[in-house]
C-alpha cells in the first residue's frame, strides 16, 4: 500500500496476541524465522544462520530477539507459544543444536553461534533488518532471505517493503480511505459513525466479529490481572521491581478513606503498569499497536468500565474498533515502529488510538474522536525511544501510565468541544513521520542515546 493509496488494516492485525517484551524485536523476528523455515521446503539445507542488523542487533539481547528467532525456527508463532514453556524449548534447542526442516530433515543451528548481532551495520529497508541463510552440505549458501520487522509484529520481505504491501492483498471493503480527512468525509456522506464504518469493513472480511473482539479484550484483561497479582524482579539485570501489585493493594486498602479526586489517575496508571510489567517479563500480551505501548489501551478500557457510567461490552468493542481505525491510519501514513520514528510512534500512537476510541464510546462525534486522537498524538511528538540496557522496562513501563492518562485527558478535552480544531490528525501524523525521519538514530531504539546512556546500570 503506497502512501496516498487506500488503507485497510484489520482490527486483528493491529491487536495481535503474542509474548513480551517487544512486538518488533520479539514477535516480528519470530514470525520472520518461521517464514524462512517454511521457505526451506524442498531446499537442500544442512546449516542455518541468522544475521541481525541495526536496532535488532543493538538491543536484541535485551528484547529477546535471539530467543524469538530460535522459537520461530521451531515452527512456533507468537500467538501459540506458551510463555511458561519457552525456557524448556530453548534449552532443548541449545542441547541438540539442530532444527527440523519442513521435509523432516534436520539442519545444524547453534543459537549462540549462528545468530550474529551486527550492530554496526544496517540494511537499506528498515532499522529492523534480518538475513536468514541456508547452507548446503558443502557450506555454500543455497537459500538467502531478507526480512524487516516494521513495528507491531508486522514483517515484510524485500519485495513487500519495496511495494509498501503487506503479505495479504487489500480486500474489497465498503469504506476505504487514505487519511483521516477522507475518513471523516466518508462518514459524513454516509451519515455513519466511525465505529459502524469500521465494523462494516471488518464484517466484509470475517465473521464472528464480536466474539473475536471479546477474545482480544480477554487477552488484554488477562495480562492486566496477572500484572496486578504478581510480585518480584523483572528479568534482564536492571533489578527493576514490579510495582503494580503493591500500588493496587494500596489503592484497595485506601478505598475506605478520604481520597483525592486525582486518585483515579493512580488507578489508570496501575492498569497500564500491570500490563507492561507482564510484557517486560515475557508474558502473554496483545500488541496495541506494539508491545512497548501495550498497556495504554487496556488501561483506558479498564478505566471506562470502572469509572464511566453506562459502560458496557458494546463500548469496549467500540473502543477497540475506533482505536484500530486510527492505528491503521498512523501505520499507513507514518509508522508505529520505535526503531523508525522513536517512542512517539509507539506510546504516541497508542495514546491517540485510545483517546479516539474512548471519545467515541462516550458518545463523541466522528470529528470529536479525530480531534481526541490529534490531541493525544500531538503531545507525544518528538518522544525518543531510549530503553536503558536495551530492555523494555525503563522508561517504557511508566510511559504507558503517562500515555493512558494523556489519552483520557485528550478524549475529555475533545468532548468539551464541537470537533473543530486548527491542527488536523493528518497534519500531526505527517509531522510525526517527518520528526522521526529527522531524529538521530541514537534516539530510535538503539540504546545509544538519551536515558540509555545517561543512567548508570546497576
Amino acid at each position: 500500500m503506497r502512501k496516498g493509496e487506500l488503507v485497510f488494516l484489520s482490527v486483528f492485525e493491529i491487536f495481535k496476541v503474542g509474548i513480551g517484551p517487544s512486538s518488533s524485536h520479539t514477535n516480528g523476528p519470530m514470525v520472520a524465522a518461521r517464514r524462512f523455515l517454511h521457505s526451506l521446503d524442498g531446499k537442500d539445507v544442512a546449516h542455518v544462520q541468522v544475521k541481525l542488523y541495526g536496532s535488532l542487533a543493538l538491543t536484541g539481547i535485551g528484547h529477546g530477539t535471539d530467543r524469538a528467532v530460535a522459537l520461530g525456527l521451531l515452527d512456533l508463532k507468537p500467538d501459540n507459544v506458551d510463555p511458561d514453556a519457552v525456557e524448556g524449548l530453548l534449552r532443548a534447542v541449545s542441547l541438540i543444536k539442530t532444527v527440523t526442516l519442513p521435509n523432516g530433515t534436520r539442519a545444524r543451528f547453534h543459537q549462540a553461534k549462528d545468530i550474529l548481532f551486527l550492530g554496526g551495520e544496517t540494511l537499506p529497508g528498515h532499522a529492523n533488518g534480518m538475513k536468514f541463510l541456508g547452507f548446503d552440505a558443502d557450506g555454500n549458501v543455497s537459500v538467502e532471505r531478507t526480512y524487516y520487522s516494521v513495528g507491531g509484529g508486522f514483517v515484510m520481505d524485500e519485495a513487500e517493503l519495496a511495494s509498501f504491501k503487506a503479505p495479504d492483498e487489500v480486500p474489497d471493503i465498503p469504506f476505504a480511505y487514505a487519511n483521516a480527512q477522507d475518513m471523516l468525509a466518508m462518514g459524513k456522506k454516509a451519515n455513519m459513525r466511525l465505529v459502524d464504518m469500521k465494523r462494516a469493513n471488518e464484517l466484509a472480511v470475517k465473521d464472528d466479529l464480536d466474539a473475536k473482539l471479546d477474545a482480544v479484550w480477554a487477552a488484554m484483561q488477562g495480562s492486566l490481572k496477572r500484572g496486578m497479582k504478581t510480585e518480584g524482579i523483572l528479568p534482564g539485570g536492571l533489578n527493576v521491581k514490579r510495582r503494580a501489585k503493591c500500588i493496587h493493594d494500596k489503592l484497595l486498602k485506601d478505598q475506605s478513606n478520604t481520597q483525592y479526586p486525582h486518585t483515579v489517575m493512580d488507578w489508570i496508571s496501575v492498569y497500564a503498569l500491570a500490563v507492561n510489567e507482564e510484557n517486560a517479563a515475557g508474558g502473554r500480551i496483545v500488541t496495541a499497536p506494539t508491545n512497548g505501548a501495550a498497556g495504554i489501551i487496556p488501561a483506558v478500557i479498564q478505566y471506562y468500565l470502572d469509572f464511566c457510567p453506562g459502560a458496557d461490552q458494546e463500548g469496549v468493542h467500540e473502543i477497540l474498533l475506533v482505536a484500530a481505525a486510527i492505528g491503521g491510519l498512523i501505520k499507513h501514513n507514518a509508522s508505529i515502529s520505535g526503531a523508525e520514528v522513536g517512542c512517539q510512534g509507539e506510546v504516541g500512537s497508542a495514546a491517540a488510538m485510545a483517546a479516539a476510541g474512548l471519545c467515541a464510546a462516550l458518545g463523541g462525534t466522528n470529528e470529536q474522536a479525530e480531534n481526541a486522537a490529534e490531541i493525544a498524538l500531538e503531545h507525544h511528538l518528538g518522544m525518543t525511544c531510549d530503553p536503558i540496557g536495551g530492555l523494555v522496562q525503563v522508561p517504557c513501563i511508566e510511559r504507558n501510565a503517562m500515555g493512558a492518562v494523556k489519552a483520557i485527558s485528550a478524549a475529555s478535552l475533545s468532548l468539551k468541544g464541537d470537533g473543530t480544531h486548527l491542527v488536523s490528525l493528518d497534519d500531526v501524523i505527517k509531522t510525526m513521520r517527518e520528526t522521526g525521519r529527522d531524529m538521530m538514530s541514537k534516539y530510535k531504539e538503539t540504546s545509544q542515546g538519551g536515558l540509555a546512556v545517561n543512567v548508570t546500570e546497576c
